[in-house]
């Protein structure tokens, strides 16, 4: 009797378990159909798009992708940049900076700062049409910084020596097991230098800008957005609804139409997300 009842119980589990492959093929094929049948966005090719940059830069890789597939959308006639990173790396922050640039050569480009603008996000959406940034938002931070720490003492009391073979004199600059030789302190510097002297080159290029002035805007200062906007650093202090207008203007669209993910790529990820839960829910009613 109590094989029985709970008979009763393994039976729903038994079937999960046995057919779950073919309940995700059958959920597959189900938004596949789904995908081919006509949709608005098909009536209403989208228009704009938007470009996120957010978080710390650490790769051009995603924002590569986004322009990619506006690129590769014919229908779109503008872009909103919506921007909101402390920077980060010299090299994504200038990579991204130039995409945006040779965006702009073919659509426009107005950015809109959520949070901050700063430092390698600075750098990246420097180049739009037009910088819009809502009041409560933080601009500039223009400079760049080298650092690292000195652990040499707590090695020493725990035991712990350097050793190595490094061919070249600055092959070790900026080791953080011992304190830096002036001659490696003195290379250091002379190179942040040159990355800090194209920084303030780029910025006074893309905002027209004296260099002469950079002891106002740069040297890693951190402004409100009414400050960056007496300096020159943006445009306009407003919402995002207002850099939407803007882009609208002059991409001379009356009604947005945006830019969202393919159906596919869409049902995907939720496809993902849908059987992983299963998967889960599955497992932990077996081991209850």
């Amino acid at each position: 009797m109590i094989k029985k009842f709970f008979h009763i119980f393994t039976i729903p589990l038994d079937f999960i378990t046995k057919y779950f492959k073919a309940l995700v093929f059958l959920v597959i094929l189900i938004l596949l159909i789904l995908a081919i049948i006509p949709s608005d966005s098909k009536i209403n090719p989208p228009n704009l798009a938007k470009i996120y940059l957010r978080g710390p830069i650490l790769s051009s890789e995603d924002i590569h992708e986004q322009i990619d597939k506006i690129l590769t959308t014919p229908t779109i006639k503008g872009v909103l940049l919506v921007i909101d990173s402390p920077g980060g790396a010299v090299g994504a922050s200038v990579e991204i900076s130039d995409m945006i640039a040779e965006l702009k050569e073919k659509m426009p480009v107005i950015a809109y700062v959520q949070g901050a603008m700063a430092s390698g996000s600075y750098y990246a959406g420097m180049y739009a049409d037009k910088i819009y940034a809502n009041r409560g938002s933080l601009i500039g931070s223009i400079g760049v910084i080298f650092s690292g720490a000195n652990i040499e003492e707590l090695a020493n009391k725990l035991g712990i020596k350097e050793q190595g073979i490094a061919a070249g004199k600055y092959k070790e600059v900026g080791t953080f097991l011992r304190k830096w030789t002036p001659d490696e302190r003195a290379f250091l510097k002379n190179l942040i230098e040159e990355e800090y002297e194209m920084f303030v080159s780029d910025v006074a290029d893309a905002r027209g800008l004296e260099i002469k002035a950079a002891n106002q805007y740069a040297q890693g200062k951190i402004f409100s957005a009414k400050k960056a906007l007496k300096l020159g650093l943006i445009d306009v202090v407003g919402t995002q609804a207002q850099a939407i207008d803007m882009l609208k203007n002059l991409s001379q669209v009356k009604d947005a139409t945006w830019l969202k993910k393919d159906k596919f790529e869409a049902y995907l990820d939720k496809i993902i997300k849908t059987s992983t839960q299963m998967m889960l829910n599955t497992l932990s009613y077996q081991l209850r």
